[in-house]
């Protein structure tokens, strides 16, 4: 994680840099602690809603390890290891259909690393078992899967989709050869474009493309035409993501041994962070192209299939992780085995969640206990940072009281000319949106920013 220098208003932060710290969940892993006690998991999910939760499988395996990635992943793991690692999945997902009781799947995703690392038999045993075993009717249940072009072989592919997976997310990054060895992740457009045919060939709804910006040496030029040339292939959906390098990963160990006296390394424009500047660019070259504006980062095409399926809603409904990394979500308690960065730590995480007996998969022991003011503050970032909005209705309804009441600093964001209220919804405007980096690390409590700020992975 990037830490700036603390600040006690949105006002303040916002004379830093606009990317202090991507929230995509709340709260972040790093402030996850081993918890005092091991807490039986079948109780806790007891009391839960579950006729709407996310199934969530995580493979921490990938060909190789890019400059820029944080993930709890590992390149290049022996062919035992995963083999038993699938094995383990499946034990855990068998353990936890008793644990979970009665209950209905409204999402589901392969997750990393890079899921599409495993082989055909693999991604098939695991796909079953979900549906065999959990109930997962993955015909009829929007899923998803990460995939790099090395690996989204024409087999594997045909694999997913056959059993139900209707959405393929591929990492690209950019289309420019220098601005990929500056993110130390060779790949060749040749290999980018066999892959999204491949994709194409076999007939998945949805295709995402991820790209990167604020990599060093990219211009305003270079990243529309790496944008232009995702467009080519008419992705239903394209993520812009700022590049952080943070410690412990390839770029930020580069950064160390330059002594840049810091681990982020955007070069920073005489009117800020440059990635602001090519952040706005990209999204109005997006918008003028049809794409919608779903948060930040996201942008959805007109031509993009409605989104079927039961309706998920992520500030109210349960998560449940399977695999070593995966976080699981209740509203009192988040939980996970730790993670780490570097190989050693990663790979000693691996081998005790192969060590698991069964009984290990039925307490949680290493998460974030949520109280009241942190659930009100999870509902209400994850709500304001992406489409539509916060709802002022709902929040009173789930939680008996004012949203604004509860959380008066966010009057601040109607003062900056951050946000637009269109009957009971708050939302983001467009300036708000280009800091959703600086918005997410604002509203996150005090207990939070310190265990962060004191946390993270391990080399």
């Amino acid at each position: 994680m990037n830490h700036p220098v603390p600040a006690s208003t949105l006002a303040q932060r916002m004379r830093q840099t606009p990317y202090q710290a991507y929230s995509y969940s709340y709260p972040h892993k790093s402030a996850y602690r081993t918890l005092e006690q091991p807490m039986p998991l079948q109780p806790l999910w007891a009391g839960e809603d579950r006729s709407a939760l996310f199934g969530y499988i995580h493979v921490p395996f990938c060909e190789m390890r890019c400059g820029f990635c944080n993930l709890f992943a590992m390149a290049n793991p022996g062919d035992e290891l995963v083999e038993r690692y699938v094995s383990q999945v499946v034990r855990q997902m068998r353990v936890l259909t008793d644990v979970l009781g009665e209950r209905r799947f409204a999402r589901f995703a392969l997750g990393g690393g890079t899921p599409t690392f495993l082989q055909p038999r693999q991604l098939e045993t695991l796909l079953r078992t979900a549906e065999d075993i959990l109930g997962i009717r993955l015909q009829d249940t929007p899923a998803g899967i990460e995939a790099s072009p090395e690996t989204a072989t024409a087999d594997k592919l045909a694999v997913c989709r056959s059993m139900g997976i209707d959405r393929v997310s591929l990492g690209i990054q950019s289309f420019s050869a220098p601005e990929m060895r500056a993110l130390a992740r060779p790949q060749q457009n040749d290999a980018v474009r066999s892959a999204i045919a491949r994709i194409r060939e076999a007939g998945f709804p949805t295709l995402n493309l991820d790209l990167i910006y604020g990599i060093a040496g990219q211009s305003i030029a270079s990243l529309l035409a790496s944008i232009d040339s995702a467009l080519e292939f008419m992705p239903e959906e394209l993520y812009l993501y700022p590049l952080y390098v943070r410690q412990h990963t390839g770029l930020g160990k580069l950064a160390q041994r330059r002594a840049a006296g810091s681990f982020d390394t955007i070069p920073l424009a005489p009117d800020g962070d440059s990635r602001l500047q090519l952040y706005i660019a990209a999204r109005d070259h997006l918008r003028a192209r049809g794409y919608v504006q779903v948060s930040m980062r996201m942008f959805r095409a007109p031509h993009a299939p409605d989104q079927a399926g039961p309706s998920y809603c992520c500030q109210n409904d349960g998560m449940v992780g399977f695999g070593t990394g995966a976080r699981s979500y209740t509203r009192g308690l988040h939980y996970s085995t730790d993670y780490a960065v570097g190989r050693a730590g990663t790979m000693d995480i691996i081998k005790g969640y192969l060590a698991y007996e069964e009984g290990d998969f039925m307490e949680a022991r290493h998460g974030f206990q949520l109280g009241l003011d942190e659930q009100r503050r999870r509902y209400v970032i994850q709500s304001l940072l992406t489409d539509p909005g916060l709802d002022l209705q709902a929040y009173a309804a789930r939680f008996g009281s004012t949203c604004l009441e509860d959380l008066p600093d966010l009057r601040e964001l109607d003062a900056l000319g951050l946000a637009e209220r269109s009957g009971a919804i708050l939302r983001l405007n467009d300036l708000g949106y280009a800091y959703a980096d600086t918005i997410g690390p604002w509203l996150a409590s005090g207990r939070v920013q310190e265990l962060m700020s004191n946390g993270g992975a391990s080399c």
